[in-house]
């Protein structure tokens, strides 16, 4: 006898389960028995002697107990036994000793026990559900997703995707750029999923260099099928990237495939990157030319190595040592990291480079961390810090105005 459940909301509970996108039908059907069963064996204790049958398309549910037929008076329990008068008036040709099926009441097993079995039900669903959304994302990681904006906040975003799911796109992995609102559409790699608490949390990057490498998979069909490899990738999100890239097809050019007629296949990418600079170099086991071209635009005379420290000393005309460093010394930094090597600029003069005097002979003039702060955007000489003005040493070092004052005086007080 089929019962249809609208009394005790199950009902809503089977329509529910029927939206879910992530469950296949035999484990709906298996996680519904087992809850109608555990909810049997709360009221008798046991459940060996029944069956419960569901239909999802219809939300009906139906539970059938099979009992063995004793003679009257000898009835030990009720569950597994049923008194022969009692068996009569459910089928007349029954007998002793036989057994006898017939289905049961929702209302046997009372409204609580009921209510629990639901909220049993929607808890096992939404454990379940959970769990694949983390195996599937799990399985997605270093993919580009779009998705929608539902929510910003001072730290991240929340992101949902085609299906809904909640996404994160923290503040340290947006392009410094990056301005959303409730909305707009966003495209980001999958960098991490982890479960906390149970739940799955899925974390978004437009900062990672996987974003740069799957951005110039979608636009360089020639990086999608293998024929041109991207050997690294450096980023300053928002402002500079270096991409270092090999074909094994010598009828390939790496760069000239990857940037496209007059950049047509990079520009997409660099707007996707808020105008981030797009660096495309060709990859060399030669050291010395593979940081000459890391260092491009500028050029470079001759460069010495020691392999030891991975130190590289780069000498150049003087007009080019600012374009080698570059705006905010992005540049250097970059080509440096995409090389690996520690990289020194030097003026290519043999005059100044004999006058020129490197910054720690004035350590006992000048503070340590400040020799080391302007070494980090590449002057380790006097020369070098004198030919950039106050306003681009403060814009490029963390150092206060007076204080590189006072360091140009100390400098120009060596060469007069």
């Amino acid at each position: 006898m089929s019962q249809t459940l609208d009394h005790t909301n199950l009902i809503e509970s089977f329509s529910e389960f029927k939206e879910f996108k992530n469950i296949d039908r035999a484990t709906m059907m298996s996680i519904l028995d087992d809850v109608f069963k555990s909810m049997v064996r709360k009221k008798f204790g046991s459940d060996e002697n029944i069956e419960v049958i569901i239909n999802i398309d219809k939300g009906d549910l139906e539970i059938y107990r099979t009992r063995a037929i004793v003679e009257d008076g000898e009835v030990e329990d009720t569950f597994t036994q049923i008194s022969i008068t009692d068996a009569l008036q459910i089928d007349p040709e029954v007998e002793v000793g036989e057994d006898i099926v017939d289905s049961m009441k929702l209302h046997d097993f009372g409204r609580r026990a009921v209510l629990t079995a639901r909220q049993n039900l929607q808890s096992r669903i939404l454990e379940l559900e959970k769990g694949n959304i983390y195996r599937k994302y799990k399985d997605r990681v270093g993919e580009i997703i779009t998705g929608e904006v539902y929510q910003v906040w001072k730290k991240e975003a929340l992101i949902l995707d085609d299906e809904g799911n909640e996404l994160i796109l923290p503040k340290t992995e947006q392009i410094p750029s990056d301005f959303f609102r409730k909305g707009d559409s966003v495209r980001a790699v999958i960098l991490r999923v982890e479960m906390l608490n149970g739940n799955p949390k899925i974390i978004l990057s437009r900062t990672s260099p996987i974003f740069l490498e799957r951005l110039f998979e979608q636009e360089v069909p020639e990086v999608f099928d293998g024929l041109i490899t991207i050997k690294n990738i450096v980023r300053e999100p928002g402002e500079r990237a270096k991409v270092a890239v090999e074909s094994y097809d010598d009828r390939i050019d790496p760069v000239g495939a990857c940037v496209g007629m007059k950049g047509s296949r990079i520009h997409g990418i660099v707007r996707e990157l808020k105008n981030e600079n797009i660096d495309v170099i060709n990859y060399t086991n030669n050291a010395n030319l593979y940081i000459t071209r890391a260092l491009s635009p500028a050029k470079i005379t001759s460069i010495k190595l020691d392999d030891e420290n991975m130190r590289a000393s780069v000498y150049m005309k003087p007009d080019q040592v600012s374009l080698a460093i570059g705006k905010g010394g992005h540049n250097i930094r970059l080509a440096g990291r995409l090389t690996g090597y520690e990289v020194d600029v030097y003026r290519d003069s043999d005059d100044e480079v004999e006058e020129d005097v490197d910054l720690d002979e004035f350590n006992d003039e000048i503070d340590e961390w400040i020799i080391e702060e302007l070494k980090g955007i590449g002057c380790d000489t006097a020369k070098s810090v004198l030919e950039l003005n106050v306003e681009d040493l403060v814009k490029r070092t963390d150092l206060e105005e007076e204080t590189i004052k006072e360091v140009i005086r100390i400098l120009r007080t060596e060469f007069e």
